[in-house]
């Protein structure tokens, strides 16, 4: 079987400087690869071009056997790295807009979004505007608008970076937990080595730029993840190597 999303040979350029060279990278059916690397090695482009937002300057970029930009767009679901929720919408709204903008009628959006508040642990917040919900919920209103349209690939680009410690540990666990109940496809960019073990099936180590894939590691441990046994330990050592640290 074809895995969902694959790059080969992926080169992608901007004037002088190269972002990402001679990638090769696949992510199998229902799994969740994690992407580390150091700032500036191409994370955020790697995903653009998989969304269809960039074309590579060399290489195939394939998503559910689809080359083509459109194509690969409209299978992926995109959650960049803020949340960009809409401050004039309440949660229920800024929850039902990527339906709206599928052209579902905004009652019918709503009333799709509404059932699975409870479910994201934002039950009574629908009316709430952007600016009275913290920051966790903010970013489950962003996952739940990025989940509504029922796309088979989830590209997630840095998704917890701009929260405290405490709040991002408590929504990793969310977020694994979210995934386990509704498997996709999930591609996960991350500067965190930890957070990429705690949600990922495998990782892949990227260079400095020019980005190169240097590793991929596998994370073979039982969900929920501890981050304070033996075994979650040696992954982590295996990824900081991989990373030169």
């Amino acid at each position: 079987m074809t895995d969902p999303v694959s790059l080969a040979a992926v080169t992608r350029r901007y004037r002088r400087v190269t972002a990402l060279e001679g990638i090769d990278l696949a992510v199998r059916s229902d799994e969740v690869l994690a992407v580390v690397g150091p700032s500036g090695c191409g994370k955020s482009t790697l995903l653009e071009l998989v969304a269809g937002l960039q074309e590579p300057d060399a290489g195939t970029v394939s998503v559910l056997d689809a080359t083509e930009a459109t194509a690969r767009r409209n299978a992926c679901a995109y959650m960049p790295q803020r949340d960009l929720l809409l401050p004039w919408r309440d949660a229920l709204a800024n929850a039902a807009l990527a339906l709206e903008c599928q052209g579902v009628p905004r009652s019918d959006a709503r009333r799709r979004a509404e059932p699975l508040f409870e479910r994201f642990g934002l039950s009574d917040f629908e009316g709430a505007r952007p600016a009275e919900l913290s920051g966790g919920m903010r970013q489950r209103v962003a996952f739940l608008r990025t989940l509504l349209p029922g796309r088979p690939v989830l590209l997630l680009d840095e998704p917890f970076g701009g929260l405290d410690s405490l709040t991002r540990s408590s929504m990793q666990r969310w977020l694994a937990d979210a995934i386990a109940q509704e498997p996709r496809t999930v591609l996960l960019v991350t500067h965190d080595v930890e957070e990429a073990i705690f949600l990922a099936h495998r990782i892949s180590v990227l260079s400095p730029r020019p980005g190169r894939v240097v590793a991929e590691i596998p994370v073979e441990l039982a969900q929920p993840r501890d981050v304070t046994s033996r075994e979650f330990g040696a992954v982590k050592r295996r990824v900081l190597e991989a990373l030169g640290l």
